[in-house]
């Protein structure tokens, strides 16, 4: 009989229904319950996209998506299961449920490595091997180089491409944490392909900022959407939410309804790219990665 690798694939989680918000928040904001007031805004925001966050149905097409693209090289020899930081089922469920494997690798539905946040999904995951990061997977690359061509079609043609990921505490800067730099090197290398103009034609930017007394990364897209407009430097604006793999409320609300507005205000055209979901061809390289181990 074949060993078995089992794959923990690893993502954020979100609710699987109004009932569960509470739930989650209480979670993410470890163990504290969020005040009415708090709770009564993650409504707000989840109605203003429909009720609920797509993320879940979206993460289990890439789960299902990468479980085919490892059948395809590699039949009947990995499984994979999927763990949520924040939700049900938690990575240390989707970890015992691999325990007759003969080995378990760990990836992360996150490109960019920070030990604030993939760091902490592999400590809890306690596999054997895993991907830390993958924000220059070529075929990652290809695929935002792809989105930004086709955003900028829509767009005037004075327009910054804004490369953005979640903020995290600054602090992580002074631990000498790669996060901000990995940033960095994914917009270079979409902005190299895409034949974007150095300075005027990209930047990066933080966004989805936590509500903490603690100073986060900027500068925060909203902040630099603002000056762009109050300085005539641009007449529209592109967001690659690039340090995000699948649509959520932080990419369907905090910029296709939040920055839009900010862009309107300002007079500046506005558009978001598309973001990886369940793209055939980069799972299929993340498949590769795994093979690899």
């Amino acid at each position: 009989m074949p060993d078995i690798t089992g794959v923990l694939l690893m993502a954020y989680g979100t609710p699987r229904g109004p009932e569960e918000v509470e739930a989650y928040y209480t979670d993410i904001r470890r163990g504290r319950p969020p005040t009415p007031e708090q709770l009564a805004d993650l409504v707000r925001r989840y109605d203003a996209i429909g009720g609920i966050s797509p993320l879940r149905t979206r993460t289990e097409a890439q789960r299902d998506g990468l479980q085919r693209a490892l059948d395809a090289v590699a039949p009947d020899r990995y499984r994979v299961v999927l763990g949520y930081k924040h939700a049900a089922p938690s990575i240390e469920d989707a970890r015992d449920e691999l325990r007759d494997c003969d080995r378990v690798v760990g990836l992360v539905l996150a490109p960019h490595y920070s030990a604030l946040s993939v760091g902490e999904y592999l400590q809890r995951a306690k596999v054997d091997a895993a991907i830390e990061s993958w924000h220059l997977e070529p075929a990652y690359i290809d695929v935002l180089t792809a989105a930004v061509r086709d955003g900028l079609a829509t767009l005037p043609e004075r327009t910054k491409v804004l490369f953005t990921a979640h903020s995290l505490p600054a602090r992580i800067v002074a631990a000498g944490d790669p996060y901000p730099e990995q940033l960095r090197e994914t917009a270079e290398a979409v902005a190299v392909q895409a034949a974007l103009a150095p300075w005027s034609g990209w930047a990066t930017a933080w966004q989805s900022a936590g509500r903490t007394p603690e100073p986060w990364l900027g500068p925060d897209v909203l902040d630099v959407i603002r000056e762009l407009a109050a300085t005539g430097r641009a007449d529209g604006v592109l967001v690659c939410p690039c340090g995000f793999v699948a649509d959520h409320l932080e990419v369907l609300y905090d910029l296709d309804i939040e920055a839009a507005r900010v862009a309107a205000e300002g007079g500046l055209a506005f558009a978001r790219t598309r973001v990886v979901n369940d793209d055939a061809t980069v799972l299929a390289a993340l498949a590769q990665r795994i093979v690899g181990l």
